[in-house]
């Protein structure tokens, strides 16, 4: 075992061992590179970025290289801009019959201190910001958003929501505990709740190509990537049955993306449900990637391992800001690395036989 091997393996179970009462025979080792720089701008974060992408696909590094080098090339680069910010949890309570779960909602609508309080108990840094309900039959969903701070907030949300949940089966005897988790949150899974109503970081990254640098770099026109834009990734996810999606392949960034930096790549399911658009204007191409769910923190469950602590470092993510900034400021990096992979790839489609030589070339050596 190579001294780098040694580090990571102890690094690995320092950091896991403590409670984890199985055996871990190994760690997983995936390839990883830093990819651009890529110019991005918008107030969240502005300059020029590299990010770092873990897969098993290499084609992957070069294909978002060649995006990145394109913003490099445009004056106000990758514009970002944070719609939204919140992480949710949905709880499931048990009333005697339809009627006394809508007496019971309409009394917590009425007055929600007691469910901020409680929420408010268990952490300083998660906060109660709305509510959303459903209720089936004598079922009543109660989807809770929070603000985690600098955490993707998966348990920093299920103790609060337990709490609220504590102080709802007390404030109405009526009501019995079913589930900490109702489905409707909803987790690791394709719904359209989450782009509604929001779960995670809403991100929108931007970028206009003039046609010189789209024949340049991307080797295709403005007209030709927006044709296909149109029938692969909107009429064919539709045809397909997607559910608030249409990209090319936004989870290979995702995926990258989340285990260079310690997230949990299961929530890539409801991330990679991303809107890829794109127009010709005044002979220019408009790209924009659309990403409601992206869910991901700089703090938390798998941050404490030495190499993500040094792609955080490297990305200027560990120094002490607002709580919640570094965060929002991961995600805007993330969303500019997935627009440069699907810019690339996009391109690539528009020409006979380029995705397949490339992956060839890079894969095989062929």
């Amino acid at each position: 075992m190579r001294k780098s091997d040694k580090q990571f393996r102890s690094s690995f179970d320092n950091a896991f061992n403590s409670g984890f009462d199985g055996h871990m025979s190994d760690a997983a080792q995936i390839p990883m590179q830093f990819v651009g720089p890529m110019r991005v701008s918008g107030g969240l974060i502005e300059g020029e970025i590299d990010v770092p992408l873990a897969t098993y696909e290499t084609p992957l590094w070069p294909s978002v290289n060649r995006g990145a080098r394109v913003s490099m090339h445009t004056e106000k680069g990758i514009s970002i801009t944070l719609v939204d910010d919140r992480m949710t949890r949905s709880i499931l309570l048990e009333a005697p019959d339809a009627g006394e779960a809508v007496r019971v909602l309409q009394q917590i609508e009425a007055d929600d201190t007691g469910l901020k309080e409680a929420t408010a108990s268990t952490g300083r840094f998660v906060q109660l910001i709305e509510l959303h309900s459903q209720i089936a039959g004598n079922l009543l969903f109660l989807r809770l958003a929070f603000k985690t701070g600098d955490a993707a907030g998966h348990n920093m949300c299920t103790q609060a929501a337990e709490a609220v949940m504590n102080h709802l089966l007390e404030r109405f005897p009526s009501l019995s505990y079913e589930s900490i988790s109702g489905n409707v949150c909803s987790d690791k899974k394709a719904t359209a709740v989450n782009g509604i109503l929001g779960r995670g970081k809403y991100v929108v990254a931007e970028l206009t190509v003039s046609e010189k640098l789209c024949r340049r770099f991307l080797k295709t026109s403005p007209e030709r990537l927006v044709q296909l834009n149109v029938r692969k990734n909107l009429i064919g996810t539709l045809l397909a049955g997607g559910i608030r999606s249409a990209n090319a392949h936004v989870a290979n960034m995702l995926l990258g993306f989340y285990l260079a930096t310690g997230q949990d790549a299961a929530n890539i399911v409801e991330g990679s449900q991303a809107i890829t658009f794109a127009e010709v204007r005044e002979g220019a191409l408009y790209f924009s990637v659309t990403l409601p769910n992206l869910i991901m923190g700089t703090v938390g469950n798998g941050k404490g391992l030495p190499f993500v602590q040094e792609n955080l470092k490297r990305m200027g993510l560990t120094g002490e800001e607002k709580p919640g900034l570094n965060a929002q400021k991961l995600a805007g990096q993330c969303a500019a690395a997935v627009l440069c992979g699907e810019l690339s790839l996009l391109a690539a489609q528009t020409n006979p036989g380029e995705l397949m030589q490339a992956h060839r070339r890079i894969e095989r050596g062929a």
